[in-house]
């Protein structure tokens, strides 16, 4: 009965993320004061903080975010891309943001203020790397090249911000609204050493 809880639960976790995820084929990216307005952030967290198994906090988040980059690229550029240049660094940050969603033990407004603001930063000093790395970049290739990205990425990360509060607070919202109403969706004790 319990592997059955877990499961269930599971399911409704990745139900979740990838629901989240299909938000990024709402075509936001034709206004660009919308850029990087996408959950990446709060499914990260989202699954860091939810997933007892750690192999499912990451791979759930991570393959979602893989397969949805994978559909993007097609609709935009009508050819299938496995890695675009700096992708490295993007899927490096992602997964460090499912490790900052770990430590979410306590669900609350201020805990995921607190986690939205840790991600964006991750995602911008991490993801800005691989901006300035890339073939054919704008920034040189030095430490002052770097930091004229980050200065460039701020209104970017700021959109990100935005969008990790909502759908943060969405996700959370509704997974612990959920959790109260239906008993399977909650994981005691003695299911965390089980699974």
């Amino acid at each position: 009965m319990s592997l059955k809880k877990i499961n269930f639960r599971n399911s409704f976790l990745i139900l979740i993320v990838v629901a989240a995820a299909a938000t990024r084929f709402l075509n936001l990216g034709s206004f660009s004061s919308w850029t990087n307005f996408t959950p990446i952030g709060a499914m990260a967290m989202f699954g860091g903080a939810y997933f007892s198994d750690k192999i499912k906090a990451y791979a759930v988040p991570m393959l979602t975010l893989f397969v949805s980059d994978l559909l993007l690229n097609f609709m935009y550029y009508q050819k299938f891309v496995l890695f675009y240049e700096g992708a490295f660094w993007v899927y490096l940050s992602f997964a460090l943001m499912v490790f900052a969603g770990t430590f979410l033990k306590k669900i609350n407004v201020v805990n995921l203020f607190l986690a939205s603001f840790a991600t964006v930063f991750i995602h911008w000093l991490i993801s800005d790397i691989g901006v300035v790395l890339m073939t054919g970049s704008i920034y040189p290739q030095t430490f002052n090249g770097y930091l004229t990205a980050l200065i460039a990425a701020i209104p970017f990360e700021r959109n990100l911000l935005v969008s990790n509060l909502v759908f943060g607070f969405l996700m959370f919202g509704a997974f612990e609204l959920a959790k109260s109403k239906f008993s399977i969706l909650k994981v005691n004790k003695n299911q965390l050493q089980q699974s």
